[in-house]
């Protein structure tokens, strides 16, 4: 098995030993790292690093903990694995409960979904919130599927109940969201979350340079590092915390131990004014930051911006309607239902 050799970074920007008192802010915790994919060997592992790295947080007095995308059963998921990863969310739950309950911390665990709401099978690219008692949350199903592998893989979520995805909850008082990797670049999701009254978005990412296909041909990119743009500016124009994590480094495939993918290793924590409070290399590492929405300033001199008051929404009606014109003139309709659209082609 390949495991990574360099000892694991911890970085932070607390204010003090002691977390943030309820309702003035969180104390939140990313773990990024490597880890196996493909099956439920895979499964095993990565659930083993999380108790690893939960308890360690904790240790940190982390009051919340968030994991790359697709965390329990690894990113770079072949069609052929999805069957025997995938789980229901009952089954999730009683795996990370015990873990959160433990180390009392909430927990933010990204993993590959069966649907228990559904006739047919679907299958969800996932996101789990679980409080410090082992409470589920939130089950956050991704809306917006990047490449042509995703939408393969994975159904698109909240395509009949839109509202569902923009749930806001507490956490220590504070009121979080969760937006899943390529949603972060989306900023109509990040605006609304802010409208709901999000203090802090959480975005578990899988921002690679490059992966090995179903056919076991290597396909390399140059994966934009967002942590450095959508991500601060996101935070600064919305007025909020967001904190971003991704994977480091290398994913190998449980069955055959084989190179399955190469991460940007770039996860990070912006606060409300579009500032980096911490970020990572590419190694393994735990960020640590205190969120403390009381602690932003004034973005403008003398306070004069007010980006929920000053909006005009009556103007921003083109963003709704469903069809779009390029710039070289072409006109795109979006598609009502793009599970069928994506999934039927």
């Amino acid at each position: 098995m390949n495991t990574q050799k360099a000892p694991p970074l911890i970085k932070s920007s607390l204010k003090g030993k002691k977390p943030p008192k309820k309702g003035r802010g969180i104390r939140v915790a990313i773990y990024q790292g490597g880890g196996l994919v493909g099956n439920k060997e895979a499964i095993k592992h990565n659930l083993n690093n999380l108790k690893k790295w939960a308890k360690m947080a904790s240790d940190h007095n982390a009051q919340i903990i968030v994991l790359p995308e697709l965390f329990l059963s690894g990113y770079n998921i072949r069609l052929s694995d999805r069957e025997g990863v995938a789980l229901t969310q009952s089954q999730v739950l009683k795996k990370i409960m015990p873990i959160a309950k433990k180390n009392k911390i909430a927990i933010v665990c990204p993993y590959p979904e069966l649907a228990e709401d559904s006739e047919e099978k679907k299958y969800y690219d996932a996101i789990m919130m679980v409080s410090k008692k082992g409470k589920l949350l939130k089950n956050y199903r991704k809306t917006h599927l990047w490449g042509i592998n995703e939408k393969k893989n994975w159904h698109f979520g909240y395509v009949e109940n839109p509202e569902e995805a923009y749930e806001v909850k507490k956490v220590n008082g504070i009121n979080i969201a969760l937006l899943n990797c390529y949603e972060a670049e989306f900023p109509e999701l990040s605006r609304i979350l802010k409208l709901k009254g999000a203090q802090i978005i959480l975005i578990p990412t899988a921002a690679d340079v490059g992966t090995c296909n179903d056919q076991g041909v290597w396909q390399k990119w140059a994966y934009p590092d967002i942590s450095k743009t959508a991500i601060p500016g996101s935070a600064y124009q919305n007025g909020l915390f967001v904190a971003y994590a991704n994977r480091s480094l290398f994913e190998f495939r449980a069955d055959d131990n084989s190179l399955a993918g190469v991460y940007l290793g770039n996860s990070t924590i912006a606060n409300p004014n579009g500032e980096i409070m911490v970020a990572a290399e590419n190694i393994e590492t735990l960020l640590l930051a205190d969120c403390c929405p009381e602690d932003a300033y004034p973005t403008h001199p003398f306070g004069e911006s007010a980006y929920i008051e000053d909006r005009r929404p009556e103007l921003y009606s083109q963003l709704t309607r469903m069809k779009a014109t390029k710039a070289n003139g072409d006109t795109f309709s979006y598609p009502k239902d793009p599970d069928q659209y994506y999934h039927d082609k």
